[in-house]
């Protein structure tokens, strides 16, 4: 495949931008604090705009206009529960987080429930969950590099892994810098190809616009040439007529088992497809989709036409969202950079503004390509939609130019939300297993950066907001309960919150362990395993709450002058952050991150 010169060209802009910006606020850290919440003194505005952009990540970007274009409207839940995470945290948790005085979730966990082992586990946890967040990131990036150019699917994670780490080595100030101008890259990145396909779409012949209510698969415009990269299951709605080139297909799909290219009669079933494989339809035939995508356009128009299990799938990844939202270390790392608890609510309610602004976009190009990229549908990357439908639409320099905006976006998102989950990841690291040395912490972003990336280039997973899901899940089942009880209830122990982070994050990891050994992907045991939030969060929460009862005679003595500070009004003064009082120099904590009051 020839490379995308436009769409290298705006990557490129992208990452000199990008370095200018990091290398420009990188002379400014020069101790912990300046390096991990940036003196906290970032304003709501920019904090906020720094939170969005690094919180839309690939599974924003791209995800979720895939998921529609796969799924179809009951994909719309992810966007809602990833914005509306935010206001459950603007409710419960941001103030009083902030109020703490703490550093880091597992600094939270030390200054309220007074336990070292405890902030050793919750320090694992942070790494788990940023990791798991990480990976689908650079795997984003190795199928963004792999579609617009020849260069193979490692080279975007290499490339994106690098360009991180340029951007976390100026601490947080340079990283806040950076994330709000990525913010406006990728709102300007999506919104204004929507636009213009939008108006090319609307002036377009009215048969794109027929069959959306039909029980009928979608077609393909003009002859097309679909070549797999992967393995992959059909399955076929409508007999179609097409060529098969190279690969097993031929002998799979038709009766001809004869090896060459070869014209075959597909019947109405279920075919495995090989890597490889080079399929040609002509203009007009129904599109084929692999076997987990809606292949039905009044199906794809519907929500949850499977019953109960669909229904159950809904509210898992309801909760999921909705809670998991306020236990991703890289978005509360944000809220420790704000002067006070009113200013951290005042970030939330204008994160909630601008991500709702962005999340109109992707369902709009999820929709336009079931008509104009429904190749998608048969080789299984549909992450790939705000990529190729430009091109798909236009086919001239101006679909090469849109195209070379939502390039530019994209890897805005890889950046911007791989930054901050390395940020977090260091913070907590260099808190916990390090002196707390500026240039210590520049040597353990390495490794945060250097592991999920090699974790990353080992497999190419699952969808990305799917797999983003599992780290929402990991998140909710594990610091949902800890923080809402940490904050609003007293008799909360170290015993309590352990059993329950033990056991949400055993029973995540152990659904998605099992989930690599279902193969039925349309059964309830799938479904279980790929959205277990239902069931894992009330779980653990309950766990949380009954083993702190049964330990109640262990309460912390000191938990009414913490609550005292979470809940107290900003004007009483009560807030103390941790780093100002902690005796290092510099204002570098004490060793092995231990919280003293």
């Amino acid at each position: 495949m020839e490379p995308d010169l436009w769409a290298l060209g705006g990557i490129a802009v992208l990452a000199a931008v990008t370095f200018t910006l990091a290398a420009r606020g990188a002379g400014s850290a020069r101790t912990t604090s300046d390096f991990l919440a940036a003196r906290r003194t970032v304003g709501v505005e920019r904090n906020a705009t720094a939170i969005s952009g690094e919180y839309l990540s690939a599974a924003s970007f791209l995800g979720v206009a895939g998921l529609v274009l796969k799924d179809g409207v009951q994909a719309l839940w992810y966007p809602i529960g990833f914005t509306a995470g935010y206001l459950v945290l603007m409710l419960f948790v941001a103030a009083p987080l902030r109020r703490s005085g703490a550093y880091t979730l597992p600094d939270f966990v030390q200054a309220r429930l007074d336990s070292y082992r405890l902030r050793q586990l919750a320090t694992v946890l942070v790494v788990l969950i940023g990791w798991l967040y990480l990976v689908p990131q650079l795997q984003a990036a190795g199928l963004t590099l792999s579609t617009i150019t020849d260069m193979p699917y490692w080279s975007g994670i290499v490339v994106v892994a690098v360009l991180v780490l340029l951007g976390v080595l100026g601490g947080m100030r340079a990283a806040t810098l950076v994330q709000a101008f990525q913010y406006w890259v990728k709102l300007c990145a999506i919104t204004v190809p929507a636009f213009v396909l939008c108006l090319v779409f609307l002036d377009g012949d009215s048969q794109h616009r027929r069959g959306l209510d039909e029980a009928v698969p979608p077609v393909f415009e003009r002859d097309t040439t679909v070549r797999l990269s992967i393995d992959v299951r059909l399955q076929v709605t409508e007999p179609v007529w097409l060529r098969v080139e190279g690969g097993t297909g031929a002998g799979v799909l038709g009766d001809d088992p004869a090896p060459g290219p070869s014209s075959v009669y597909v019947s109405p079933g279920e075919y495995p497809v090989s890597a490889g494989t080079e399929l040609r339809f002509p203009a007009g035939a129904p599109v084929p989709v692999v076997d987990d995508a809606v292949a039905e356009n009044r199906s794809w128009l519907l929500p949850q036409d499977d019953g109960a299990r669909g229904l159950f799938e809904t509210y898992s990844l309801i909760l999921a969202t909705f809670l998991g939202t306020m236990g991703l270390p890289h978005v509360l790392v944000r809220f420790y950079t704000n002067p006070s608890g009113h200013a951290a609510r005042r970030t939330t309610l204008f994160v909630l503004a601008l991500l709702g602004a962005f999340y109109l976009f992707p369902t709009v190009f999820g929709l336009l390509s079931r008509f104009h990229a429904p190749q998608l549908l048969v080789t299984g990357r549909t992450d790939a939609a705000v990529l190729q439908l430009p091109g798909a639409m236009l086919g001239n320099w101006a679909g090469g130019l849109l195209g070379a905006i939502t390039a530019a976006g994209a890897f805005a998102a890889f950046l911007a939300t791989s930054g901050g989950l390395v940020m977090s990841v260091v913070g907590v690291l260099s808190d916990d297993v390090l002196p707390g040395r500026t240039w210590d912490v520049r040597l353990i972003s390495l490794g945060a950066a250097a592991i999920p990336a090699a974790l990353a280039l080992s497999a190419m997973g699952r969808d990305i907001a799917q797999s983003v899901g599992l780290a929402f899940a990991m998140a909710a089942s594990t610091f949902f309960p800890l923080l809402v009880l940490g904050v609003w209830w007293r008799r909360l122990t170290a015993a309590g919150a352990a059993a329950g982070l033990l056991t949400g994050g055993s029973l995540v990891l152990a659904a998605v362990v099992l989930g690599m050994f279902v193969a039925d992907t349309q059964s309830w045991w799938a479904t279980v395993l790929q959205q277990p939030a239902a069931i894992t969060v009330p779980i653990a929460f309950l766990v949380t709450f009954v083993v702190s009862r049964a330990t109640r005679h262990r309460v912390p003595p000191g938990t009414a002058r913490v609550m005292l500070r979470m809940h107290a009004p900003d004007r009483l003064g009560f807030v103390h952050d941790r780093l100002e009082s902690s005796g290092g120099e510099g204002g570098q904590p004490h060793a092995r991150g231990r919280h003293h009051r």
